[in-house]
């Protein structure tokens, strides 16, 4: 062993393209670059949806309509899913942070009880909305709704 010998362990170096780094390399001139357009210029990015000068997509497709910007999304909880989680909490009080906690809502979630379903049992339910036939089901039962 001695120094005319001696290179580098397996895997220690790359073999990389080093562009513009003259003729001689092989990769000078246009440094892989290609002849001309956008890609072969200083500073190029492409913009997002951009098509190659075609028109794009969202700009093709047609828009109509309106969508409301206030507009409330509501987490749709229906009333027998409330009278399985309350027969399993052995529980009369259902509110928000107890559907979060059952993984039944998120915390920015608006809470809004369904109707459907039966309900056999009186309950205290606090939620952000209920439906016509949900509020009537359970003050038939001699419960009580609570509009947050």
């Amino acid at each position: 062993m001695d120094l005319s010998n001696l290179k580098p362990a397996k895997g220690a170096t790359r073999n990389r393209k080093r562009v513009g780094r003259g003729e001689g390399s092989g990769h000078g001139g246009q440094s892989t670059r290609g002849m001309n357009g956008a890609k072969s210029r200083s500073g190029y990015s492409k913009k997002i949806g951009f098509e190659g000068g075609q028109m794009p997509l969202q700009r093709r497709v047609p828009k109509f309509g309106f969508t409301n910007p206030n507009r409330k999304e509501y987490k749709a909880i229906n009333l027998d899913v409330i009278q399985t989680l309350a027969e399993r909490l052995s529980t009369s009080f259902i509110d928000v942070t107890t559907l979060v906690e059952h993984g039944l809502a998120s915390k920015q979630d608006f809470v809004k009880i369904l109707g459907n379903g039966t309900l056999s049992m009186k309950l205290e339910v606090k939620a952000h909305a209920f439906s016509k036939s949900a509020q009537a089901a359970i003050e038939a039962q001699a419960g009580n709704v609570i509009i947050l």
